[in-house]
């Protein structure tokens, strides 16, 4: 049987994963860690690599002597090398398309978590007091501005979700057209974005490029009271200048669904950071949204070890490359 190597994964099982693999001739290894050490003594029997939120680096694929694909769970693939695999003549595929309502509906809670202060009020509740006033006024949704960085899958569909609570919406992205789609402005620059903007909220992946590309400098064009909303990637802000923007009072709040480091340490600061909304990079989660996963990570797995190209492959330069990996005769 051909051997899938999974780096690690968020559910209670692989059972789904396991019948669809099993139905192509594969059978999974499961890393206890996912440290690179034991991925890199795991990865010469591996034909296929399954990967969450583990660093698949270098040192991994090349160890990988016979690996044709490597597939994430998930959007984002910086925990992946893309120029070594490709380098090495595999394939790269993701599921971008599995969690979009769950994140947009998981932005906008936090949008008006931290508008309505529902969660600094049910904290202050549970500790015994009743003061509508504690945490200063607040204000109606209806006719702010959010602003959306980054403008793909995810970021459309809080645009409508925002809408339907009376927010204009302005977005900003390298590649989006300068004809805003219907109901979207789109900023002329993301400092254009961040002056405008009542609630900014990311949706841009991360690359080299787009590391802190909220930092101080962009932090001090925000508004006076303005929220930051984070649920693409942890990096994608600056951590010590957003706290240290929260604790000058430039902004009224953070929604985060990231961090820098996961799971955060329990002295790291945003954990106790005033004004701050942190879930645990659980905006993705749902049972069908997980489920959808699953399955679609396995299938990618499953069409390249087939000699095929998964629908989402996010390396194609490497299916015309000499260097591509292909299935043995009667592997398949």
């Amino acid at each position: 049987m051909r051997s899938v190597l999974v780096t690690d994964y968020a559910w209670p099982s692989l059972d789904v994963e396991r019948e669809i693999l099993a139905s192509g001739g594969c059978s999974l290894v499961v890393a206890e860690s996912g440290s690179e050490e034991e991925l890199v003594s795991l990865a010469p029997l591996a034909d296929a690599i399954l990967t969450n939120w583990k660093p698949v680096r270098a040192a991994v694929l090349e160890a990988a002597t016979r690996c044709l694909t490597v597939a994430r769970y998930g959007v984002g693939v910086d925990n992946i090398d893309i120029a070594a695999a490709t380098r090495l003549g595999m394939i790269v595929s993701n599921v971008p398309d599995y969690c979009i309502e769950e994140v947009s509906d998981h932005a906008m809670a936090l949008v008006l978590a931290l508008a309505r202060r529902v969660v600094f009020f049910a904290e202050q509740t549970r500790a015994g007091r009743w003061d509508n006033q504690e945490f200063g006024e607040m204000h109606r949704l209806r006719g702010r501005t959010i602003g959306l960085v980054g403008f793909g899958r995810i970021a459309r569909r809080v645009a409508d979700k925002a809408r339907a609570f009376g927010l204009s919406v302005i977005a900003w992205s390298p590649s989006l057209a300068a004809r805003a789609p219907e109901g979207v402005e789109v900023a002329t620059s993301l400092d254009d974005l961040l002056r405008r903007a009542d609630i900014v909220s990311l949706h841009a992946p991360l690359s080299a490029a787009t590391r802190h590309l909220i930092s101080a400098e962009q932090l001090a064009l925000m508004r006076p009271g303005a929220f930051l909303v984070n649920t693409a990637r942890g990096l994608l802000v600056d951590n010590d200048a957003l706290i240290d923007a929260l604790e000058r009072g430039a902004l009224a709040g953070a929604g985060l669904d990231v961090l820098d480091e996961e799971p955060p340490p329990l002295e790291h600061p945003m954990r106790h950071a005033a004004g701050v909304v942190l879930t645990p990079h659980a905006a993705f989660s749902s049972a069908e949204s997980v489920a959808e996963l699953e399955e679609k990570a396995a299938q990618n797995v499953l069409v390249a070890l087939d000699g095929g190209v998964p629908g989402t492959i996010v390396n194609p330069e490497v299916l015309d490359a000499p260097e591509r990996r292909r299935p043995t005769p009667g592997s398949t």
